[in-house]
């Protein structure tokens, strides 16, 4: 992990700071960033995939995580931003991000969402679905605009992952099937519409994927569906979106794959297939978003609680859990963690990392080496920089942990730590309660 190491007084170092340091200065439990780390990831994608490749273009997953400073920091980078939803697009609006290098994306957009991006003049609509096509058309006619859209198809993929983070197999929730007409009529559809303008196709197969096979047979169904299209309908695509799904090594095993070994075959291999049907081959664009940002964040919490139950297990409780990052309770996501004021020191016990919610799931981290673990430690998870503070809930009326933007000698708070009082905002007692 970048920026990472060992400093005065035993202290685990990230992007450049003692973490006990921002620990005392902060509180805790904090999300810290790496800047750094960030940027170096942005520029991999731009110098081996961007620069490497004609006609290929980066839109960061704003999924990933989030935040004003985070949509300047990809802007400054030369990346576009995927967004998912009408906060996701207000966030990049309010940040001063080029709306016309995002993609608004997600399978159940509201009418209020696509007039949001009608209105702010969003790059790509990425369509899902036959009915989502239809209100955009009747949409965009009456704003008397012309939406330039993507098709999302499900390519029947299979992705070797998590159930929950499969999202181009067959009977996905996602996308247009390429079983019977669906796809081949809603391009027809598009054609023949004034309001709409359809540029290409859409996949993604799925997260946290390490080896590249997945990826290069969607380009091959990809490839064949377009030279049918091409044959049947007409339709010549001047864009795809590959998608994105990039796995990080949460446990340190040996598996960090480079962002060149997906896209190199994928690129090789549309290239190869376009040329063996006559077709041109269409700009790319992917999606990396936990590629870019994971190892670039960690967490850290503050020891609460001991708790030995015989010769069981020993649990550790600390001041945040699954509220601020639920991935080990929902998919069984594993993670590397330490003691952050105490790396000097052996590792002799093993214990069990639990957080505060009542709720006998969560649990943070499971079989830590620890040196014999007491109140007030402080525990720093690693590569949580993905899908923490974007999942973050307020259970049990837990306030959401600031994230600090850390770089060199600098430590910014890009998110503030809620307050009781910001739990409550909104909230009302009517009168007959009173």
């Amino acid at each position: 992990m970048d920026g990472q190491g060992q400093g005065r007084e035993g202290h685990l170092r990230f992007g450049g700071w003692d973490t006990v340091e921002l620990a005392e200065r902060f509180g805790t439990p904090l999300y810290v960033l790496s800047e750094d780390a960030v940027r170096k990831r942005c520029r991999s994608v731009r110098e081996t995939f961007i620069n490497r490749h004609d006609g290929a273009f980066a839109a960061y997953a704003g999924k990933a995580f989030l935040t004003m400073a985070m949509c300047r920091i990809v802007q400054s980078e030369g990346l576009g931003l995927d967004l998912v939803s009408g906060g996701e697009l207000f966030t990049a609006q309010q940040a001063g991000f080029p709306l016309d290098r995002t993609f608004l994306h997600g399978n159940a957009k509201t009418k209020d969402e696509l007039t949001h991006a009608l209105q702010a003049g969003v790059g790509r609509i990425v369509v899902d679905g036959r009915s989502e096509l239809e209100t955009l058309a009747e949409l965009a006619r009456g704003m008397g605009r012309r939406a330039a859209i993507l098709l999302r198809i499900a390519p029947g993929v299979d992705a070797h992952t998590h159930r929950y983070i499969r999202t181009g197999h067959t009977g996905s929730k996602f996308g247009f099937s390429l079983i019977g007409d669906d796809l081949r009529d809603a391009v027809g559809f598009c054609m023949a519409s004034e309001s709409l303008d359809l540029r290409g196709m859409h996949f993604h197969i799925g997260s946290q994927i390490f080896e590249s096979t997945a990826h290069v047979m969607a380009v091959d169904i990809l490839v064949d569906l377009l030279t049918a299209l091409a044959r049947d309908t007409g339709f010549q695509a001047g864009e795809v979106n590959l998608g994105g799904g990039f796995g990080v090594d949460l446990l340190d095993e040996g598996r960090n794959p480079e962002i060149a070994s997906f896209t190199d075959p994928m690129m090789d291999h549309l290239t190869a297939k376009c040329r063996e049907a006559g077709l041109l081959r269409p700009r790319v664009t992917i999606e990396p978003g936990r590629w870019i940002v994971s190892d670039a964040g960690i967490t850290l919490y503050r020891v609460q609680t001991v708790k030995r139950v015989g010769d069981l297990v020993t649990y550790v409780g600390v001041d945040g859990g699954m509220t601020d990052n639920p991935r080990p309770s929902l998919y069984g996501a594993k993670y590397r963690a330490a003691v952050a004021n105490r790396m000097d020191q052996g590792a002799t016990e093993t214990v069990t990392v639990v957080g505060k919610c009542c709720e006998s799931g969560d649990v943070l981290v499971e079989g830590l080496r620890t040196p014999p673990p007491e109140r007030g430690d402080l525990i720093a998870v690693f590569s949580t920089g993905a899908y923490t503070f974007s999942m973050a809930s307020n259970y049990n009326k837990i306030p959401r942990p600031a994230v600090v933007l850390v770089s060199g000698g600098r430590a910014d708070v890009i998110a503030e730590r809620q307050s009781y009082e910001d739990l409550l905002r909104g909230e009302r007692i009517p009168g007959h309660l009173q």
